[in-house]
């Protein structure tokens, strides 16, 4: 297995840095700060990062077909510019917003959006994976999770990636492009020897799967058969999810967090809740806008 280092683009200093996702039209990367509701734009030529408070705390974006982008924020689902100004709400959020909220979303190869839900308190399996349909209608898909994570398909769209944090596991289910429904699930990735923790996720166009491992500083890449075939050692415990962007999309971006750690944490670790980057050989694939069917 190949290790290489991730390098600082960005001191951010981010809560829970996280859903980075590039805008190959801009040249530009987007990402959030959950907890302080914040969104970013990130411009690698100038090194210049600009932010806007929204409010309220935001779980994932994703790009609209036609421009603008998608945010699940606590409060429900919006449609923003690409400014992060004038919101407008797509669909109210489906639970309780004193115990839950969104957290890691992106769209199916088809253009559908899917967004799941953390609970907490993290005291039960009550977090949710829903797919938000034309109309506004937002769907319950999968249940009996406590953080929701790790979401991604492969190439063709016929490969759906989900995990739960705290259990440790991502599965994979087929999926079918035609419905949007997944199904045969199984175990992909099962890190409890390890106690290695899932985050956020993403797919190369060789199809392999590249997973921020919370807690571990690192990225890990696995292929369809579940072979661990490389990591990228970040130097910041709270790895949160990687990108590709770039010109080629063969450019890694990797979000972190500060939240929950101690002074003596921060002292072994000060780069916590920065902006990282690795180059890569096999590029990324663009992500797919959402586009209601």
């Amino acid at each position: 297995m190949t290790e290489i280092s991730a390098e600082l683009i960005l001191e951010a200093q981010a809560d829970l840095g996280e859903s980075p996702v590039w805008s190959v039209a801009e040249q530009k990367l987007y990402w959030i700060d959950i907890n302080v509701g914040k969104l970013h734009r990130f411009d690698p030529a100038s090194g210049q990062d600009d932010s806007r408070d929204l409010g309220q705390a935001i779980g994932s974006i994703a790009p609209i077909a036609g421009g603008g982008l998608l945010a699940a924020l606590r409060h429900g689902i919006y449609r923003l510019d690409m400014s992060g100004a004038h919101p407008i709400r797509i669909a109210n959020a489906p639970y309780d917003p004193n115990m839950f909220r969104f957290n890691d979303g992106r769209c199916d190869r088809q253009g559908r959006f899917w967004v799941g839900t953390i609970c907490e308190m993290r005291d039960r399996a009550a977090a949710l994976l829903y797919r938000l349909d034309a109309g506004g209608r937002v769907r319950r898909m999968i249940d009996d999770m406590v953080i929701s994570n790790g979401l991604a398909w492969s190439p063709a769209g016929t490969t759906m990636y989900h995990a739960d944090t705290p259990a440790c596991t991502v599965w994979a289910y087929d999926y079918d492009p035609a419905s949007g429904t997944p199904s045969n699930r199984r175990v992909f990735l099962d890190l409890n020897a390890s106690g290695e923790r899932p985050d956020g996720a993403a797919v190369d166009a060789a199809g392999n799967y590249w997973l921020a491992l919370y807690g571990a500083g690192k990225v890990v890449q696995f292929s369809p058969a579940s072979e661990r075939l490389r990591e990228i050692q970040v130097p910041a415990r709270a790895t949160t999810m990687p990108a590709f962007g770039g010109p080629d999309l063969r450019r890694l971006y990797i979000t972190s967090a500060r939240q929950r750690h101690s002074a003596e944490d921060l002292a072994a670790t000060p780069l916590a809740g920065a902006l990282f980057t690795a180059d890569l050989e096999t590029p990324g694939l663009p992500e797919t806008p959402w586009a209601p069917l």
